[in-house]
């Protein structure tokens, strides 16, 4: 130091080397699994900030007892918690872009599979059962004994084996039981882990009562004989061979139901969902992005989306909902249906049609005569109508500034166009008494077919 210069402060660096303790403190028990370091920064980060200016107070309050100068803030000290934030910041990504985007993954290190393998145990046998996953899939299977058996595989995404191993000592799958009821999860980290999966093979009694919860992942169960709750919020969930009511809730992912005696629910978004051979009811109550599909369901359908309200009280056949269509063919039972912007076609529902429609095009066709009122509204779309030529009928339709083509002619029908272009067709054809057709449509056209 030259003559007359003024002293340099100096510092003790208590701060930076209490940080550093801490930060790596912090990062080994993330390491472990005792932290989630990501969930801990993204509440308390301000504390650092504490942190720093109680250090730098008692920096400066010890250097005036010594009788020397302290600087507040140093440039290292400047760089090591900007540095410190990005790594951090980096490690709360990883954890938590897969949350915020479930579509979406960030994939660090290899994964590496460890068995499980749980202790048989006797349980009642129409015991509660609910099972509660986080990442991984989870399959339910029947058996005739009142046994609980619990196998699996749990996968640690790490950078080394040497690290999955350390970790996956203390993950297993943990049965809690309380009276009758018996809950199963993983455990041993934070279910929202990324780099954690455990798929779970669980085999209950037939007559359990089963409700299986999933974070992400698909979900199968198979062959219980009475109610079935399932839920997840990324995964596909297949179900079949069931005697109870089945109720799925889902988010994201595919739906199969099949074989089933009792009434089926589907609630929520996702994408593909195929029902079959249900002997009670189906609801579906969500939006759907992909085809929803239906076969043999023997107390019909409920449809309930922002864009379609349907009610069917009996199917024999087959009904498919996509993207801008609904078909329905060879169904006894009732029809009522409110929907926008889809294009319809029925053929063979013989019972009693109730359709209001716009923007899309409606067809129907009977290979018998129609025993049953129809009645259709469909607004700034086309009507078509296919029946026998034997068939008895009374007729209403109204065409707004558009035609009205029939096949059918003589006697009481009588039909009339108006100078704005409106087109009308009333009366009654045929001998005997049939249903009543009232038809209305605009700014397209009405056609009246004979079907071959």
């Amino acid at each position: 130091m030259t003559n007359g210069s003024p002293p340099r402060p100096r510092t003790s660096g208590v701060f930076s080397g209490l940080l550093l303790i801490v930060f790596g403190f912090l990062v080994l028990l993330h390491n472990y699994g005792r932290l989630q370091l990501g969930g801990l920064i993204r509440h308390w980060w301000p504390l650092i900030f504490i942190f720093w200016g109680a250090t730098k107070l008692y920096e400066r309050t010890l250097a005036q007892r010594q009788g020397r100068t302290a600087g507040w803030i140093t440039p290292g000290e400047v760089f090591l918690v900007i540095g410190l934030m990005v790594v951090v910041g980096i490690v709360v990504a990883v954890e938590e872009f897969p949350r915020q985007f479930p579509g979406m993954e960030i994939n660090l290190g290899e994964p590496y599979s460890f068995p499980v393998d749980l202790n048989p145990q006797t349980i009642a046998p129409n015991a509660h059962i609910s099972i509660h996953g986080g990442r991984g899939t989870i399959t339910v299977r029947s058996s005739d004994e009142p046994t609980l058996r619990i196998t699996g595989q749990k996968s640690i995404r790490t950078f080394s084996e040497s690290d999955a191993n350390k970790r996956s000592s203390s993950i297993n799958i943990q049965t809690v039981k309380n009276g009758d009821s018996y809950e199963i999860h993983p455990t041993g980290f934070d279910l929202g882990d990324s780099r954690i999966s455990v798929d779970m093979d669980v085999v209950v009694p037939k007559k359990s009562v089963v409700a299986v919860r999933n974070d992400r992942g698909g979900i199968t169960i198979s062959d219980m004989a009475t109610d079935v709750t399932v839920s997840t919020q990324n995964g596909d969930i297949e179900i079949n061979d069931t005697t109870g009511n089945v109720d799925v809730s889902i988010q994201k992912g595919d739906v199969k139901v099949t074989d089933t005696k009792g009434d089926v629910k589907v609630s929520g978004h996702g994408g593909e969902v195929e029902v079959v051979n249900v002997s009670g009811s189906l609801t579906v109550d969500g939006e759907f992005y992909s085809s929803i599909r239906a076969d043999k369901v023997a107390k019909g359908i409920r449809f309930i989306s922002q864009r379609t309200d349907l009610t069917l009280s009996q199917l024999g056949g087959h009904f498919e909902k996509s993207s801008g269509n609904l078909e329905v063919a060879d169904a006894p039972g009732n029809l009522t249906s409110r929907t926008k912007n889809v294009s319809i076609s029925l053929e063979n529902v013989t019972g009693k049609v109730v359709l209001d429609n716009a923007n899309g095009s409606v067809e129907l066709r009977y290979s018998g005569s129609p025993k049953e009122d129809i009645t259709v509204n469909n607004e700034r779309a086309s009507i078509s109508l296919s029946i026998p030529s034997s068939s008895s009928f009374e007729i209403q339709a109204d065409c707004r500034s558009c035609d009205i083509d029939s096949e059918f002619s003589g006697g009481s029908l009588n039909a009339t166009r108006t100078d704005k272009g409106d087109s009308h067709l009333e009366g009654k054809y045929g001998s005997a008494r049939g249903p009543k057709i009232v038809l209305k449509s605009s700014y397209d056209s009405i056609q009246i077919r004979k079907t071959n």
